[in-house]
């Protein structure tokens, strides 16, 4: 009963995390309550998993990498990095080796945001399409989180799973040869085939890439409208659902802000719907001036446009427009929006952000300059004009290196080290504490947390010696190499509706029990299993994907077309280099 109850339990959190129907902390908490419930795992059993001295260096980690890109260290690093080759092609390798290098020692999704706007800027400069970049830096970045034991979140999570089934932890630097070869096989293979394979996507007109010119129209407030006199926020037009972008007025234009009052013969541009603008047709009061409006009436000389992308981290994540009050905070009007499933341009105010949306927004330069250095969003196309705290940026980076040598010599516990070296970087004031609380990514820590606790359930109910036996009655006889790959396989497979830490922390317990019946080593298994889920480039639902796939303008099929070959390259270099680095007897 209690094995059918958890298989149950891991089907529909599956489920779940494909469809994104709850958020991934609502479902493993729930997935925890239904197990304590049931007597599957103890209440100790239910919390040890965020207990766990992992979960203390994810944390401390994303602290010291908030506090490196805080103080604009690495932006002027990475600036400086690529704005030294002026070759497309040696461009394309050389950002690449940088995203892989950076990763290894930091969150890849911070990584791939921090060097997306630098990389469009040089894209333009050397007239590159950035779609032939942006995948590769993705990529590179996946690939450089399997070069150290902190690269990746996966790679810490299944560390500390194996000590806590009795096996011996990974090692700072152990998986750093088969993480260099991997990330060298990636650079190589996107330089022979990025010509042929990347999408050579132009950048088209801002109306064209965001679909937003059915819902801009100009309309002319006649000498009798009732629109006279009345703000711009508050006005009739607003209580239609219908956004004053600009006004023009007297051969001079502007964008409102909370007291401006609509007078004669302005002509306003105003984003609405189609239902609105047949509405102001048929009023006699408003005349309009076009159904459809292109860039160069949304821009003038004072006004420009402009690309924002959410980074992580932002405080605009999960909240609408309106919540954030992102037209008073900011002095920008967003005109449209654009994320992994398409634009969106109706009703955007009561839309919930997310990592990796792109905002299309409108301001005057000055505006734009002075969000420059904003924690919640980059400028794409910009090198970041960070307000550089040098001397702080240097100790946050001296500390955290300090903290790596001391972990990976053994001196100290990596946790402790990593713990100290976050919290120095807060008394240090390279983060401030507020920011902190930012900067974590809390629904990954109670994913891993949960997770852990239901690999515990696996094992207490039998499930998981339930689904080994299956295995080797369907694999056994081909012998272990078959069903290494085997479970390599699903876990690349299952990194498509999950996140790789869990899709892995839901494998472990039954490869470990596996290679127990087959008296092979756990250890090897479970090493191939955490680079298998990294090594998953198919679909372009890793974080880090997502974040360039607005910027890009990719479509799916994109992802598919460079990721699926590289993707089997990189899976059979697992098979054949893992049993040499990690002996299956």
């Amino acid at each position: 009963m209690e094995i059918a109850l958890v298989i149950s339990l891991l089907i529909v959190t599956i489920i779940l995390f494909a469809t994104d129907k709850f958020s991934v902390d609502v479902v493993t908490v729930g997935l925890l309550l239904v197990l304590a419930f049931s007597g599957i795992i103890t209440p100790q059993e239910t919390f040890e998993g965020f207990s766990s001295d992992f979960i203390i260096i994810l944390a401390s980690i994303f602290i010291i990498s908030g506090a490196l890109s805080e103080t604009g260290l690495l932006d002027k690093v990475g600036s400086k990095m690529i704005k030294t080759v002026k070759s497309k092609t040696l461009f394309v390798g050389y950002t690449m080796f940088i995203t892989g290098t950076l990763s290894a020692f930091m969150n890849n999704t911070t990584v791939t945001a921090l060097v997306t706007g630098p990389v469009i800027g040089m894209c333009r400069k050397l007239n590159l399409s950035p779609s032939k970049v942006l995948i590769p830096v993705a990529f590179a970045s996946i690939l450089g989180g399997t070069c150290t034991l902190i690269g990746t979140s996966t790679n810490v999570a299944v560390s500390g799973y194996i000590a806590q089934a009795g096996l011996e932890p990974l090692h700072f630097f152990e998986i750093l040869g088969i993480g260099l070869i991997f990330l060298v096989t990636g650079i190589v293979f996107i330089l022979i085939f990025y010509n042929k394979l990347l999408p050579d996507h132009k950048e088209a007109g801002y109306n064209e890439r965001y679909n937003i010119a059915q819902y801009l129209s100009e309309i002319v407030v006649s000498e009798k409208s009732k629109l006279i006199g009345q703000i711009a926020f508050h006005s009739d037009l607003a209580k239609q659902d219908v956004r004053i972008l600009k006004i023009i007025r007297d051969k001079d234009d502007f964008i409102p802000n909370s007291l401006t009052r609509i007078q004669a013969n302005d002509i306003l541009i105003v984003e609405c719907s189609v239902d609105d603008l047949i509405k102001i047709k048929e009023s006699t009061e408003l005349d309009v001036l076009a159904d459809t409006i292109g860039d160069k009436e949304i821009m003038s000389q004072k006004i420009l446009l402009a690309e924002l992308l959410i980074m992580p981290g932002s405080g605009l994540v999960n909240r609408t427009l309106k919540e954030s009050r992102f037209r008073q905070n900011y002095d920008l009007v967003v005109l449209a929006v654009q994320r992994f499933q398409g634009a969106v341009s109706q009703k955007i105010g009561g839309l919930h952000l997310r990592v990796g949306d792109m905002l299309l927004v409108q301001g005057t330069q000055e505006d734009i300059d002075a969000n420059r250095n904003s924690n919640d969003f980059s400028i794409v196309g910009d090198f970041r004009v960070n307000l550089f705290k040098e001397k702080k940026g240097i100790f946050s980076a001296f500390i955290f290196l300090l903290a790596v040598l001391a972990g990976s010599l053994g001196w100290a516990p990596l946790s402790i080290c990593f713990m100290a070296a976050a919290l120095l970087t807060v008394i240090s004031g390279a983060i401030n504490v507020e920011r902190v609380y930012q900067v974590i990514n809390w629904k990954l820590l109670i994913l891993i947390g949960g997770m852990t606790a239901f690999g515990t359930a696996m094992e207490n109910s039998g499930a998981s010696k339930f689904l080994a036996e299956n295995t080797l009655s369907l694999l056994g006889d081909y012998g272990p190499m078959y069903v290494l790959g085997g479970f390599v396989i699903l876990a690349i497979i299952l990194t498509q509706p999950m996140s790789n830490a869990a899709a892995a922390l839901v494998i472990l317990p039954v490869a470990i029990e596996t290679a127990l019946m087959m008296d092979a080593n756990p250890r090897t298994f479970a090493i191939a299993i955490m680079l298998g889920a990294s090594i998953s480039l198919i679909a372009p639902f890793e974080p880090s994907c997502i974040l360039v796939f607005g910027p890009g303008k990719y479509k799916f099929s994109d992802f598919l077309k460079i990721g699926l070959p590289l993707t089997l390259i990189l899976f059979l270099l697992l098979m054949i280099l893992v049993p040499l680095f990690w002996p299956m007897y």
